[in-house]
Formats: C-alpha cells, sequence, structure tokens
C-alpha cells in the first residue's frame, strides 16, 4: 500500500538547546545501538525490583515477555519508593470545575492509596488478578483507585466517565470485573452529570452478574442516601482511615502479570480491551517520561488528558508520579466558566511543562489570543501535544503564542497499544520539525513500510514497529484471535492502522488511520495533508474532511471547517480556502464541497470522529454518538449538507 504525499514542510526550528542533554541523548542512542538488552536492562533498573529477572526478553511472535522471573510492585514504584527523600513533596495538585483546590503529598497519597488498598482486599474481598472497573471524574479519588489496585495487583478497567451506560455495561461484562468504583456524580460546564444513575442503567435488570460490589465516592452530594443496585451490595468511598504500610504488605508481582485492561475508543461492535504487562510498562511509562519531558525536580507538569485515555495512565498516573513529579489534575474543561481558563490554571500553579491535544489547541486558536496573552505563561519551559497528527500551522502557533518562542515542543505518536511514547523529536538532540513527529526513541525501532513488507527510505508508506519494545500490548482480554489479526496480520512487524511519511532527513510524519486515506482520481492522499492546507488559510480554526464516491475521480472531498472568532462564511471566502488547497497540494485535493461548521463532532476527549463526517456526507444512517461532546453538532451538520446540494 502506498500513499502520495504533496505537502512539503522544510522549516526546522531549534529551541531548547541544553548541551549536556544533548550529551545524555546521544549516550542513549549508542547504548541501545550497541547492545539493546543492556539498554532496556539499565532502563529497567530505574525502578524498584522486589526481585531481579532472568532473562531480558522472550519473542515468539506476536508474544513478548519482558525481564521475565522479575517481581515488583506498580504502586510501590510511584509512592514507596519516594516516601525518604519526597515524603513531603507535592505529588498532586487538584483543581475542581468550581475553582477548589487541593494538594497531595506523596506522604499524603501514600496514605490514602494503603488504607483504600486495604478496604479493597479485606472489605470487599478483591483479590489479585480480579478485575475492578473504574468509572469517575477526575477526582484525587479517581488516581487513589488505580494505585490502590495496582498495589493488591487487582487489574483495573478505567472506563471515561463521559461514556454512556451501554459502554460501561459493555466494558464491566467483556472484563468479568467483580467491583466497580464510581462517584454520585461529577461536574462538566456547570452541570453535574450523574454517573450514578448512568451507572444504574448500565446494572439494570442483573446486566453485569459477575459484578459483587460497587464502591460509590460521594464526591457531589455527601449525604445522600446510596442508590441501591437490585442485588450487588453498595458501599460508600472511604480512603481516609490511617493504615500502617507494615500491616498489609506490597502485593509482589510478576512483570508479566496484567497491570490492567483499557479499552479503545472509538470501534464499533465488542470493545477491544488493551491488556498491558505490569514490569514492561512501567520500565517504558518512567523511561519515556523523564526522557521526553526532560523532568526536573521542581517541574510543575500538567498533562490535560484524562485519566479514561491511555495518556491519562501513563503521562499523569505511572510516568510523572515513578518519577517523584508533581502533576496537575484538573475536573474541568478548557473553555468553562470561560476561554482563559487553562492559562489561569497555569498562570495560578506555575505549571512549567503543558501537555495537550492537537484539538484543544486549533480551538485555542479559534477563540483568539486576547485569551492567552492576559496571562503569565513565562513558568512554562516545555511543551507537549498528543492524540493526533498536528499541522504545521498550529504547532507554529503553540510555539509562538503560548510558547512565547522560548518552549521546546514534544509532537508525541504513540497509541494505547503501544502502551507509551514512540516518536518524538527530542529538543535538545534534533531540530523540530512542524508537523512532524520525529524520530524513534532510544531503544525503539521504527520503520515505515509498504504492503510487501519492504522498508520505505523517502516516501509514505505503513507505520511499523519492528522490533519488541517492552510497553507493549500483551494482547486483546479474552480474544487472541481479534490480537493477531488486528495486529500482526498486514505485515510481518506490528501494524495497528497508521499511514505516515519519512523524509530525507529520517523526520517522520504521521498522515492518519489508513482508514481514512482519501482516494482521488488514482492517488492516494492523507486526510492530514487536506486538512493542514485547509487551516494554512488565515479564517479556518480547524478543519476535517472525508471522502464520497464520485462517478469520475472515484472519491470526492467533503470539507468541513470551523471558521475563527468575527469571521462570517461567504462564497468568496470558499472560494479562497479551496484555492489554497490547489496552491498547497494541486488541483487533484480541491474539496468538492466546504460546509462551514460551528464545531465537528468530538469524542469527550477531543479526537474528531470522522466516521460520523462520512456518514453524513454520504446521506447514511447516523452510528453511535454515545461518545461524543457535542451530539446536537450532528443535526447542524446535516443541515448545511442538505444546502450543500452535494
Amino acid at each position: 500500500m502506498s500513499l502520495d504525499t504533496f505537502l512539503e514542510e522544510t522549516r526546522l526550528i531549534n529551541t531548547g538547546f541544553c548541551e549536556k542533554q544533548k550529551e545524555n541523548i546521544s549516550k542513549l542512542f549508542n547504548e541501545a545501538n550497541t547492545n539493546i538488552d543492556t539498554f532496556w536492562n539499565n532502563r529497567a533498573n530505574n525502578l524498584d525490583w522486589i526481585q531481579t529477572w532472568n532473562k531480558t526478553v522472550e519473542w515468539e511472535k506476536p508474544h513478548a515477555k519482558w525481564f521475565v522471573g522479575g517481581k515488583l510492585n506498580a504502586s510501590a514504584n510511584c509512592l514507596d519508593s519516594h516516601l525518604e527523600n519526597f515524603g513531603s513533596k507535592t505529588a498532586i495538585i487538584w483543581e475542581s470545575e468550581k475553582g477548589d483546590s487541593l494538594q497531595l503529598t506523596y506522604n499524603d497519597l501514600h496514605q490514602k492509596v494503603v488504607s483504600f488498598a486495604h478496604q479493597l482486599k479485606h472489605t470487599y474481598n478483591v483479590k489479585k488478578g480480579a478485575r475492578v472497573t473504574i468509572y469517575m471524574p477526575m477526582v484525587p479519588e479517581l488516581a487513589i483507585a488505580v494505585l490502590a489496585c495496582a498495589r493488591i495487583g487487582a487489574i483495573h478497567s478505567v472506563v471515561f466517565a463521559g461514556f454512556s451506560a451501554k459502554s460501561l455495561q459493555d466494558r464491566i461484562k467483556d472484563s468479568q470485573s467483580t467491583c466497580l468504583i464510581t462517584a454520585d456524580g461529577g461536574y462538566r460546564r456547570g452541570k453535574v452529570i450523574p454517573l450514578k444513575d448512568i451507572v444504574s442503567n448500565a446494572l439494570a435488570n442483573h446486566a453485569c452478574p459477575s459484578l459483587e460490589n460497587v464502591i460509590i465516592h460521594q464526591y457531589i452530594q455527601a449525604n445522600d442516601p446510596l442508590p441501591q443496585f437490585n442485588s450487588t451490595p453498595v458501599h460508600k468511598f472511604i480512603c481516609d482511615s490511617i493504615i500502617e504500610p507494615k500491616d498489609d504488605p506490597i502485593e509482589t508481582m510478576d512483570s508479566e502479570d496484567p497491570l490492567f485492561i483499557l479499552y479503545t475508543s472509538g470501534t464499533t461492535g465488542k470493545p477491544k480491551g488493551i491488556v498491558h504487562s505490569t514490569g514492561g510498562y512501567m520500565t517504558h511509562a518512567k523511561y519515556s517520561s523523564e526522557l521526553v519531558f526532560d523532568l526536573k525536580e521542581n517541574d510543575i507538569y500538567w498533562c490535560t488528558a484524562d485519566v479514561g485515555w491511555i495518556t491519562g495512565h501513563s503521562y499523569m498516573i505511572y510516568g510523572p508520579l515513578s518519577n517523584a513529579s508533581t502533576i496537575v489534575m484538573f475536573e474541568g474543561t478548557p473553555d468553562y466558566p470561560n476561554q482563559s481558563r487553562f492559562w489561569e490554571l497555569i498562570e495560578k500553579h506555575k505549571v512549567s511543562i503543558f501537555y495537550t491535544a492537537p484539538t484543544a489547541i486549533r480551538s485555542f486558536m479559534k477563540w483568539g489570543d486576547e485569551h492567552i496573552t492576559k496571562h503569565d505563561l513565562s513558568s512554562l519551559r516545555l511543551l507537549g501535544t498528543v492524540g493526533e497528527p498536528i499541522n504545521p500551522e498550529a504547532w507554529m502557533w503553540y510555539h509562538d503564542v503560548i510558547g512565547n518562542k522560548n518552549c521546546p515542543i514534544v509532537d508525541t505518536w504513540w497509541q494505547t497499544e503501544t502502551g507509551g511514547i514512540i516518536l518524538t523529536t527530542l529538543p535538545s538532540h534534533h531540530p523540530s520539525k512542524p508537523g512532524s513527529a520525529g524520530f524513534a526513541l532510544p531503544g525503539l525501532s521504527v520503520e515505515i513500510k509498504n504492503d510487501q513488507n519492504e522498508s520505505i527510505i523517502n516516501g509514505a508508506g505503513l507505520l511499523s514497529i519492528t522490533k519488541p519494545w517492552p510497553s507493549m500490548l500483551r494482547g486483546v482480554w479474552g480474544d487472541e484471535q481479534r490480537f493477531k489479526d488486528t495486529y500482526w496480520s498486514t505485515l510481518e512487524t506490528y501494524f495497528a492502522g497508521d499511514g505516515a511519511s519519512i523524509d530525507e532527513n529520517g523526520y517522520i510524519t504521521v498522515i492518519g488511520r489508513i482508514d481514512d486515506v482519501l482516494n482521488v482520481a488514482g492517488h492516494r492522499i492523507g486526510t492530514m495533508e487536506v486538512e493542514s492546507a485547509l487551516v494554512e488559510h488565515p479564517a479556518v480554526a480547524e478543519a476535517a474532511v472525508v471522502g464520497i464516491p464520485d462517478d469520475i475521480k472515484g472519491q470526492a472531498i467533503v470539507a468541513f471547517t470551523i471558521l475563527k472568532e468575527g469571521i462570517s462564511e461567504s462564497p468568496e471566502l470558499i472560494s479562497d480556502i479551496n484555492s489554497i488547497v490547489s496552491k498547497q497540494i494541486g488541483a487533484i485535493a480541491k474539496p468538492k464541497v466546504i460546509v462551514s461548521t460551528p464545531d465537528l463532532p468530538k469524542t469527550r476527549s477531543g479526537k474528531i470522529m470522522r466516521r460520523l463526517l462520512k456518514q453524513v456526507a454520504e446521506g447514511q444512517e447516523i452510528g453511535d454518538t454515545t461518545t461524543l461532546g457535542n451530539p446536537d453538532i450532528i443535526h447542524e451538520i446535516k443541515e448545511k449538507m442538505a444546502l450543500s446540494n452535494v
């Protein structure tokens, strides 16, 4: 399978150069190239192990075992390991949507985790290997629940608290969870999300027979009576009693014991539970967090992802906390009660590292610079982006406006399945190329391949990880065949569906899902290229494109654009936008129609649901919208499409 590439980005940005850091990164690359087993042994040795391993890796495609025979505990590596030197250091700075703040030191967090772990084990009979579903808003108790499960060897399955009752039910049933940890509600844009009602619907009519207990954190109304869920016992979430760590020994986990299951979003049919191990996952989480974000002892680190997604697992909880970092945890959204909310928090808490999604960045652009420039963001020293490819102009705006041209940007590519960051540009080692993820981290092997499994040196194709890595997924929960078919059947090496290009200097630019590639008059064009060309126009804040059947070209392009604040749609503007696509890519990529819309259908994590846009554009019946944060936008887009005469 080949792709045609048209856009050429030639800018290289040198920021954040540090000679010492450059030397350290060069040593890591040299070490990895000299002896890969020694390299990963050294990374794993940065964790505290109860028992060392006797073999670095066993690999029999598609199954890997890392640090064979090693024993450790993930929760202990995030807490107990730091108590002597960093017990009084702030672990979590929490801010509610309403503006309430709470700070927990590592001593505080340790006490609460130990207490709740004791209750899970002795009061609620949660055993090692049992599955625990966690369905909570972004409150400290979410992190406490995750770490408590890891402490006793329970396998946690965090379900994003924006998911529907059916989505929650499906995940509980698939994992056969024996315990559900939730809250009575959460806040979103000033409204209460009634989580206990959603849970009640999910569990109605004994729909989840494996559940033995439901534990509710009474966050909204502490004195409300607890609901009844058929015959399932319901308990209040209490984690403040003092339990001495010596009273409950930490559970010794084999390196290959599952740490968690995380269900991938945006799929249809049966949910796909990605399984991650303990030792390999923790090794990469700690290593990549320290390296990519250049973590220092005094950093205030804010990853804006929800813990319901893999980014929240790896780069809010396990990665930063295993490095004894101070993290910011925020319940709300960037536009409530105003569009300055993020910048207020950065100024208030002196955030130094900020890691967010391209969708959020494009929203910031749309809202205007005035919401940013009135705040002091001088504490920032490093910016990051995650979740999907970022177009070059959004990258430059992020660099110039948020970073004040002083902050390096780490544009990271990875997946739920990879467990941690695979590609990025390490600022002290490489200049950054706007829109390009860059290079594989030391110790990782990535190639662009065609469908004959041949490597592409300069061009576009399939993005593949060609050698096993510690944090690779260990399977799909309960479905071995799906694991093999999804990730190991297209190429001889790992491939999960993304296309990418590589230039003559080795920079890798992720084009997007192969499923989203447009086939126009025999040219296979990545959606990211067309969308990047659209947002080159100064009036366009964000864009998404899909293909529809066309009698002449095979497929024609339909573009959906969000205009910046204060700009009105007009035939002249649409023509001008189309012209810039023709100029940037060529006439072949000009959209057949451009639909201006106030928003795009996005999941609550901010990902654009192109599947729904394609259904609208083709006049199909609209599929499941329960994961959308803005389901009403579908009706508006349908009305706009009806006027376009496509």
